[in-house]
Parts: structure tokens; sequence; C-alpha cells
């Protein structure tokens, strides 16, 4: 029986072909999935903020603040990110609600309120700098 060497050279050229097709495939992307972090705060429930609300009318409102400073005890902060599914874009939100009293004094942050809104959440209309972003 004859053995067969298969040479060297055409282990390389076929080495290479197959490197070739594997770049010719189309561009494979993982699945990734939609990330929510945070409150999600509406201008539905930015609209429903009176001044003068107690903590717990505010709490039942917008839900339980992201963060609650101890050295700040009259600031609520409420933060919302999201990354859309498949994609790399993060959204942001940030509200802070601000007490003197234990009542709802005012409202800052990045949530535009609808038209004829309380004076509460008028302050929550973006600042200049934010709307350019």
């Amino acid at each position: 029986m004859i053995s067969r060497r298969i040479p060297t050279n055409a282990v390389a050229f076929a080495m290479l072909v197959l490197l070739g097709a594997c770049s010719a495939l189309p561009q494979v992307t993982p699945y990734r999935i939609e990330i929510q972090q945070g409150n999600w705060i509406t201008q539905e429930m930015i609209s429903k903020l009176k001044p003068g609300m107690t903590k717990e009318q505010v709490r039942f409102v917008l839900g339980t603040p992201l963060l609650v400073d101890p050295f700040h005890a009259d600031r609520w902060d409420y933060v919302f990110m999201r990354t859309p599914q498949n994609s790399t874009a993060l959204e942001q939100r940030r509200i802070t609600v601000f007490f003197a009293d234990g009542k709802l004094l005012r409202v800052d942050g990045d949530v535009v309120p609808e038209a004829g809104a309380s004076p509460a959440a008028q302050s929550a209309a973006p600042k200049p700098e934010a709307a350019a972003k």
C-alpha cells in the first residue's frame, strides 16, 4: 500500500481559501436586550404634582425615589436610564423634587410639563443647555 502525503502548499492554499470565505459572510451581531434602570417618570405624572403635597402623596404619584440623600432630607432624586434593544444610544432623565416642612416646594428636571400644568411642575422644563443635548 502506498501512502499519499498532501503537499504543504495545498494545505496552506486551502486554509487561505477558507479564511477568505469567512470574511465574506454577513456581519453577525449579538442580541441585546432593552435595559431600564430607575423610575420611569412621564409628563402626566409630573402634571399631577401640586405645591403643598405631602411626601407620601408625592411618593404615591412618582413612586419611591431612587436616591434620598441623608444630608438633604428635603430633596428626592428620580433617575431613569434606558438603552433600547439592539442600540447603543442611552436615554436619560432626571427629576429632583424639593420639599419644605414636609410639603412639595418645587420640581426640577428633564421632563417637560404639559400645557397648563401646576407651578410646581413648571420648573421641570429643561434648561436651555439640557435641551441642546
